[in-house]
């Protein structure tokens, strides 16, 4: 018996606020022209100060937004930080050249790997500039015949790729 009285009070309360909600909020409503004993109750309610305390809810007006035509070019944490890697010729025969792009200044690894995984060659450990950077390196007589990867580490981002040398 609690809980159904419980339950009907609690669905009595909601029903009579969503009522004075509705009564607060219908000052601003525009009534339709069609609809005449809607506007002739409410041009009678609208001499009388019955909702004088009401709640009135208003929407601040929205400032146009400041735009301007000069382009900054600032990276962001999300862009990628190393694109365009290629690597040529494919086989490598004597010279491998390595062209990559970076989106800011970084500190840039450039290592030659065999199938196993273990370091065989470092090409390149420095920090680099932005923009676009190419890297040739003589590998003739430091790989023999076979396929190895090169992985270039650039801040939280690696890249490998597979190439075969070839004599």
């Amino acid at each position: 018996m609690v809980k159904r009285s419980t339950y009907v009070n609690s669905w009595v309360t909601v029903l009579m606020l969503a009522i004075a909600v509705n009564i607060a909020l219908a000052k601003g409503v525009n009534a339709q022209k069609s609809d005449t004993s809607y506007l002739r109750s409410f041009r009678a309610r609208q001499t009388k100060a019955l909702f004088k305390n009401s709640l009135h809810l208003a929407i601040p007006p929205v400032k146009p937004a400041v735009t301007s035509t000069t382009k900054l070019n600032i990276p962001r944490a999300d862009d990628k930080l190393l694109s365009n890697v290629q690597i040529y010729p494919v086989p490598v025969s004597d010279v491998i050249n390595i062209k990559y792009t970076l989106s800011r200044n970084a500190y840039v690894n450039i290592k030659v790997l065999d199938v196993l995984g273990n370091d065989v060659l470092t090409l390149l450990s420095q920090r680099m500039e932005t923009g676009e950077q190419t890297l040739s390196y003589n590998v003739s007589n430091k790989l023999n015949r076979g396929f190895y990867f090169v992985r270039l580490v650039v801040g939280n981002e690696t890249i490998n790729k597979r190439i075969p040398v070839v004599f």
